[in-house]
């Protein structure tokens, strides 16, 4: 009975593989990754980008607030930490929801790149998807990049627990940046088939280091903080920003913390059902990051030393000072850095994980020159290797801009968030436009809150492009401190239009299902149905086969 079961299993697992390939298959691909990735795997994922960022989704949170603690630290305290994360988290689950019930259609590695081109007009489609492809694309690159810069950062700062004094210059920070990437780089070369357990392991980790660090702080820290403190105070004076205003512009802390659930979409394809497993992922991911937060930030609070002090610290990351007053050693305090450390290693490595299959996805279609490269799977790993090259090259290249902007950590967040999200509301408000009408029988549905839903999130993310684009602090700005994620974001998108009157009007017509005759009678997973149908027809069909063989 037993040997029966496991053949059983073995046998709808391999159904649900060839359903989901075929489905794949009908939105215009061949299916070349592996399908090897569980649900918890993915959401794991989504965990470890979102927090930087993270994923980034329950992001690796600890990771991704500790390095931009002090954008909330100076624009309101208190409050807009916890509130603002509260607010955000309410947003992001939003918006994390819309884009489930899209992918829910349409499951496949080229994300909100492929739902911008398949929700919109034939004749609008390929600029959709080229735009909203190039903004993915930068997304993801600027993401990675700010994740491991700021780990790099976050690494350098572990010295200065024990010399106040020491600052890394700017050849310190860039060599550890690049260092970084490397090791990142190799894990996802010859750990390729291992990343099932390193994100999987990446929650138990978060998990057991969040409950550490609030054991830790709440019992060692000779001094705490009062409810009134850690819930309503509120203080923007160190910002420069009008006090009701400060509270905005202190958003960017959590937006970039929750934005990279949608990254998860690039993992469509190595899921074995990915129709259900990546929406419901991307979902869960925001609503655990969430909940993540609040555990992690609400101890800190309470343990918070002199808020001047900590904006007065060199290296601009705090979160070492935190913990080194809190248990009152330098050995102590890097014992609670190391906690988050690990946690930066599942980010980085997830992010460029989910940047390589971004970038191959787009390359797929030909929308980045040199496409015949970046588009190859490597047979020897199973992983598109040159577009991992690529993506780590082009981060180790940005990550340059330091030498000029001594606050381009700010930048990168702020051109990642602004990125991603108007990545993410391009294929939500076609979607709004047009009625509807092809998440009508989603298998994740909105319902009839879908409409008020999907126009919560627009408005929002139009919002956050302009706040984000300002500098954080206004008391000493000059050009080395100046925010240029505004100039960063015009930059890509010139690029991308430019490339495609220049090159792509002629040559990019977007993904290959727009080429037949598909686009008229509905695509994507039967037509937003579940796979389970075409599941339980070929396991009759197999079952059939098995009994003629007997």
């Amino acid at each position: 009975m037993r040997r029966e079961s496991v053949a059983s299993t073995g046998r709808r697992k391999s159904v649900e593989v060839t359903a989901a390939d075929d489905a794949l298959a009908k939105m215009g691909y061949k299916a070349e990754l592996p399908r090897n990735l569980s649900m918890l795997s993915v959401l794991g994922l989504s965990f470890a980008i979102g927090t930087s960022k993270a994923f980034v989704s329950a992001m690796a949170v600890p990771y991704g607030l500790s390095t931009t603690f002090y954008i909330s630290l100076s624009n309101g305290q208190s409050v807009t930490i916890i509130w603002g994360w509260v607010l955000l988290s309410l947003l992001s689950t939003a918006i994390a929801a819309s884009l489930a019930e899209i992918c829910s259609v349409y499951p496949t590695a080229g994300g909100v790149y492929y739902w911008a081109a398949l929700l919109s007009t034939p004749r609008w489609a390929p600029i959709a998807s080229w735009i909203t492809g190039w903004l993915t694309l930068v997304g993801n690159w600027t993401v990675t990049l700010s994740i491991n810069f700021g780990g790099a950062q976050l690494i350098l700062s572990a010295i200065s627990l024990w010399n106040e004094d020491f600052v890394a210059n700017e050849w310190q920070t860039i060599l550890m940046f690049w260092a970084v990437m490397l090791v990142c780089y190799l894990i996802n070369i010859f750990g390729s088939k291992y990343l099932d357990l390193i994100n999987t392991v990446c929650i138990y980790w978060t998990a057991a280091s969040i409950v550490i660090i609030l054991v830790v702080l709440l019992v060692m820290s000779p001094s705490k903080r009062s409810g009134e403190f850690v819930f309503a105070h509120y203080d923007a004076s160190a910002s420069g920003w009008p006090v009701g205003w400060s509270f905005f512009v202190g958003l960017l802390q959590p937006a970039y913390v929750l934005t990279g659930y949608g990254m998860v979409a690039a993992m469509c394809e190595e899921v074995q059902t990915p129709e259900r497993e990546v929406p419901k992922a991307i979902v869960l991911s925001v609503v655990a990051a969430g909940f993540t937060g609040l555990i992690y930030l609400i101890p800190i609070l309470f343990v918070l030393p002199e808020v001047q002090t900590l904006l007065e610290v060199a290296n601009g990351q705090p979160v070492g000072l935190i913990f080194k007053t809190a248990t009152g050693s330098a050995g102590g305090g890097f014992g609670l850095l190391f906690l988050i450390l690990g946690i930066w290693l599942f980010a980085g490595v997830g992010a460029l994980t989910a940047s390589s299959r971004c970038t191959y996805a787009f390359a797929r279609d030909g929308a980045i020159p040199g496409s015949g490269l970046w588009s190859k799977v490597d047979k020897r790993f199973d992983i598109p290797l040159l577009a991992l090259t690529l993506s780590t090259i082009v981060d180790c290249l940005l990550g340059l801009i330091y030498f000029g902007s001594s606050a381009a950590f700010g930048s990168f967040t702020g051109v990642a968030t602004i990125c991603l999200s108007t990545s993410y509301g391009l294929p939500i408000l076609v979607s709004i436009v047009r009625g509807r009408k092809q998440v009508e029988h989603a298998s994740f549905s909105l319902g009839r809150f879908g409409f008020a839903i999907n126009i919560t999130t627009i408005l929002w993310i139009a919002l956050a492009i302009f706040l984000f684009c300002m500098p954080t602090n206004l008391t000493g700005l000059d050009a080395s401190t100046m925010n240029y994620a505004s100039v960063v974001f015009a930059g890509f998108a010139a690029i991308s239009i430019i490339w495609y009157f220049t090159w792509g009007r002629k040559h990019f017509s977007g993904p290959p299902v727009l080429k037949t005759d598909m686009v008229e009678h509905g695509v994507g997973v039967v037509r937003g149905q579940s796979l389970d149908e075409e599941v339980q027809a070929k396991e009759v069909n197999t079952k059939g086969v098995d009994l003629k063989a007997v």
